[in-house]
């Protein structure tokens, strides 16, 4: 096991992985931009170095800063989070060179999932069920419109490289085709200097379901059932919850066995997620994610296990500490981010915390790294919280979701709170009668911008 592991992240996720570390007896070392002198995962980490000023591209996304930060502490692995350079392959490959673990899956697994395409053929030929679209990647429009016409309209354009909703445009007739294909392609260049885009069909009501797999790089791996995140803004979840509202027993055994059994036959090391589009009982591929998620505590709670704790025994070549047969899910469990930002634009609210109080009680959890005279700085991620709530049943946690909002304190910035004490009057929300285009339609009608 090792003795002293660097984090090489900031926020909630980082003091996540502080409190994992200090628990099972490992020193850990925070790393921070000049920004984050007064973080408290630099506070509460036992040893921290700064990197670099405010950019991320100087401090927390710089390879030799991190690198050397370990050389300098004596750091034996370095845990990522999630964000930064949690899902880059050259990374991964210059942490090992340097007689280094890297705490998640290996450089070529990433690469492989990285790329959309080499992703999706990855997957297919592992018996996972995909979206029918284009073989490969598409640069000529007329083979564009011939994949369009195949496989029927609507479809969605995704460009290979793309992430956090850049790259994405929907053509719902042959006449949208060019604008759509060509709009893709320019933002796949402008911001992953790569224009090859794919074409799938796209699904009018589908729901974002993700499996959460882990595996120990041997061959052996489990399914920790599913996530749903369909309540989304502009491709970016808001509010997770597990288990699937839609999901039956059935099902998610189904698809469970079929992704453990994909990620075991690729001898895949450490937590992934396989997302999907589920529509009419049937599960589509979309991509997987090689990291640990941000919603990562939902399954921990209606299933006990801690997923950063397994994250390093295994980089540390120890075994899982369950099997597939010590997993039963266990009740419900519903997240919340909260974002520094104002309604209803949802602009940045970076600030100074002039008073916070998290909530508390039985099964109420918050992940933040927020304290009383904090200053958010400007330079990151809005997501200054996560309230996490588990209950005996959906009803449960979602009456305790609305307990704890009300007892949550942030002043001095905005934040989404007001968002999500308004949903918990809906309907749609309390039966759990909602898909990916649900919060989009509501925030048109509800917060005109």
């Amino acid at each position: 096991m090792f003795d002293k592991i660097l984090i090489a992240n900031r926020g909630e996720i980082a003091l996540r992985v502080v409190r994992a570390a200090r628990e099972m007896g490992i020193a850990s070392v925070a790393v921070h931009s000049t920004a984050d002198s007064d973080a408290m995962h630099v506070r509460m980490a036992d040893e921290s170095i700064c990197i670099g000023p405010p950019p991320s591209p100087q401090s927390y996304l710089s390879f030799p800063a991190i690198i050397s930060a370990c050389e300098i502490t004596g750091a034996q692995a370095i845990h990522p989070g999630y964000g930064f350079l949690s899902e880059n392959a050259k990374f991964v490959q210059a942490v090992e060179d340097h007689g280094l673990t890297f705490i998640g899956p290996t450089a070529e697994h990433i690469r492989v999932m990285g790329d959309k395409i080499t992703a999706k053929d990855t997957m297919k030929s592992l018996g996972v069920p995909c979206v029918p679209g284009s073989d490969g990647g598409v640069t000529d429009l007329d083979e564009a419109r011939r994949i369009g016409a195949e496989i029927g309209y609507p479809v969605i354009i995704k460009a290979t490289a793309g992430g956090g909703g850049k790259g994405m445009k929907v053509a719902a007739s042959d006449a949208d085709m060019e604008k759509a294909f060509l709009t893709a392609r320019a933002e796949g260049k402008a911001n992953f200097g790569n224009d090859e885009v794919y074409i799938e069909k796209y699904l009018t009501t589908p729901r974002h379901i993700e499996i959460q797999v882990f595996g120990d790089g041997r061959g052996n791996a489990v399914h920790l059932g599913e996530r749903d995140c369909s309540l989304q803004r502009r491709h970016q979840k808001v509010f997770e919850e597990a288990p699937g509202p839609c999901i039956s027993a059935e099902e998610r055994a189904k698809i469970g066995r079929i992704c453990a059994d994909a990620v075991a036959r690729i001898n895949y090391i450490g937590a992934g997620t396989i997302e999907f589009l589920y529509e009419n009982g049937e599960f589509y591929f979309i991509e997987m994610n090689t990291r640990l998620q941000v919603e990562h505590p939902v399954t921990e709670g209606i299933f006990g296990v801690d997923l950063v704790r397994e994250q390093i025994l295994v980089a540390a070549g120890e075994p899982m500490s369950f099997t597939q047969d010590d997993l039963a899910i266990n009740g419900h469990a519903i997240e919340v981010r909260i974002n520094a930002e104002k309604l209803p634009n949802f602009t940045p609210s970076p600030g100074r915390i002039s008073q916070y109080h998290t909530p508390g009680g039985l099964g109420v959890r918050m992940d933040s790294a927020l304290y009383d005279g904090y200053s958010i700085p400007p330079y990151y991620d809005s997501l200054i919280g996560k309230l996490i709530v588990h209950g005996r049943d959906r009803p449960e946690a979602l009456a305790r979701l609305h307990r704890a909002l009300g007892e949550l304190i942030v002043d001095g910035v905005d934040t989404t709170v007001p968002l999500f004490n308004a949903l918990l009057q809906e309907p749609d929300i309390l039966s759990g009668n909602y898909n990916i285009h649900w919060l989009e339609h509501w925030l048109d009608s509800h917060l005109p911008g």
